[in-house]
Order: structure tokens, then C-alpha cells, then sequence
């Protein structure tokens, strides 16, 4: 995992969060909400990513450990 992957989804955590305060302050809460949804889904998304990445990381460690 690198620092853009982390920066990436701070931007997109970031950008969400004006969005929805924008969408809340002028009433539209169903975009909000749908906002929220797809924001989560992509985390959700990312954080998958990067449990495989870790877990690659893992099996290898282990492998070289055991060799």
C-alpha cells in the first residue's frame, strides 16, 4: 500500500463529506443518502484491495519464512 492509495481515498472521503453536507443543507437528504451509499461501496471496494494486498504480503513473508 502506498501513500497514494491512501491519499486517494482521503480525497474521496473528503469530496463525499462536502457533498454531503451540501446536499443536506439544502434539503436534497435522498441525494445525500444515495451520495453516502456509492461512497461506501467504493471504501468497501478499497478496503478489500487492500486486505488482499496485505495478505499477499503475508503468505510471502511466511513462504520466505519457512524456506
Amino acid at each position: 500500500m502506498e501513500l497514494q492509495d491512501i491519499l486517494r481515498v482521503a480525497g474521496v472521503g473528503l469530496v463525499i463529506a462536502f457533498l454531503h453536507l451540501f446536499f443536506e443543507q439544502t434539503g436534497k437528504k435522498e441525494y445525500s443518502f444515495f451520495i453516502f451509499f456509492i461512497a461506501y461501496l467504493y471504501i468497501t471496494a478499497e478496503m478489500l484491495r487492500f486486505l488482499r494486498i496485505f495478505f499477499t504480503e503475508i503468505s510471502s513473508f511466511f513462504s520466505w519464512l519457512s524456506a
